[in-house]
């Protein structure tokens, strides 16, 4: 179904699906009143064709939409809902609408990316802390509007994060420095987004630095869980097992690293007397626990991604990558080994 160089319309994907231009219309906006097997001939052929829908008319500028998407990998957890209530409060203050994509698992994940650039009825995207796959990219690029990311690692479009590296290396020398040597690592992967796209940078600091302080790595201190405090409870529960514990443990978050705290209390161990335990994050709860972790501001970067985005839409200059700054906070779970 080869076509010329010429701009793809509606019209072509309905002639090459076989439907009227009223049909294709409905079915390229889920739209009641089609029947699935045509919506998917139709969805099929726009992707063949690699059809974006036209922008529609709008009272903004340029031809706008109003509207700008949001994809998100999930919303019920307190870091993507504080990241998303930073971002959205700054579009909402410029009269923007927010469309919610919940990418919840690697099928949805795989079903949005597939339908993506039909969806063309937004002024931007923006993806909160959500890495996408090189594929991935070449989808977003497809439906030719601005795309920022949020909360993620750098990526190849503008966007607003943290250093994790960094962030992970605070943690680290906070441990070393009061004389910790035999150091776990409670590791975190989100089960619901493929390997390829797995941020590495708070690993990748564990090791540069034992390797920095002339530690050798012992590969039974490094356990690797899904995200959530029950998994880092029974990583440390693994850990304790060890003939050897660890005198103190890394998180990757603080909600992996609350759940090794409730495996060691109920083991009878003191904290920070018995075992140092450090996150990241500064959950809300983290206070709350006396957690030393290495605080990120989350609603921050939300705030930053939405003003970015703003800056863009205006035509107006702006950075193209925003690092935020993370800071060690020092509480009651850290303390120098027993001697």
């Amino acid at each position: 179904m080869a076509q010329s160089s010429r701009k793809i319309n509606m019209a072509d994907v309905a002639r090459a699906a076989g439907v009227s231009m009223a049909t294709a219309s409905r079915a390229l906006n889920n739209d009641y009143g089609v029947a699935e097997a045509t919506r998917r001939r139709v969805l099929a052929v726009a992707e063949e064709l690699s059809y974006v829908v036209s922008p529609e008319a709008s009272r903004l500028a340029g031809g706008a939409t109003g509207r700008v998407a949001v994809v998100v990998p999930h919303i019920s957890r307190w870091f993507f809902a504080t990241l998303l209530e930073g971002l959205e409060s700054v579009l909402r203050a410029a009269d923007l609408d927010v469309l919610l994509y919940h990418v919840d698992g690697i099928e949805d994940r795989h079903d949005f990316f597939h339908r993506l650039p039909a969806r063309r009825k937004v002024d931007a995207v923006v993806v909160l802390a959500f890495p996408v796959g090189e594929e991935e990219q070449r989808r977003l690029e497809l439906m030719g509007v601005t795309i920022v990311a949020a909360g993620g690692q750098h990526a190849p479009y503008p966007n607003v994060c943290i250093d994790d590296e960094t962030a992970a290396r605070q943690a680290m020398d906070h441990l070393l420095f009061l004389g910790h040597r035999r150091i776990a690592m409670i590791a975190a992967v989100d089960p619901d987004q493929p390997d390829e796209v797995q941020p590495s940078g708070r690993s990748n600091a564990y090791y540069a630095a034992l390797r920095d302080a002339g530690i050798p790595v012992d590969e039974q201190l490094v356990e690797t869980v899904n995200w959530g405090g029950t998994k880092g409870a029974d990583a440390m529960a693994k850990l304790l097992s060890l003939r050897e514990p660890p005198t103190a443990v890394y998180a990757h978050s603080d909600e992996v690293a609350l759940g090794a705290v409730r495996t060691l209390r109920r083991a009878g161990l003191r904290i920070p007397e018995d075992v140092s335990v450090i996150g990241i994050d500064d959950h809300p709860v983290a206070e709350l626990t006396d957690l030393t972790t290495v605080r990120q501001p989350v609603r921050e970067q939300g705030e930053l991604a939405g003003r970015m985005l703003l800056r863009i839409l205006r035509g107006e200059e702006t950075e193209h990558d925003v690092v935020v700054p993370t800071q060690l906070v020092i509480r009651g779970s850290t303390a120098p080994p027993r001697s």
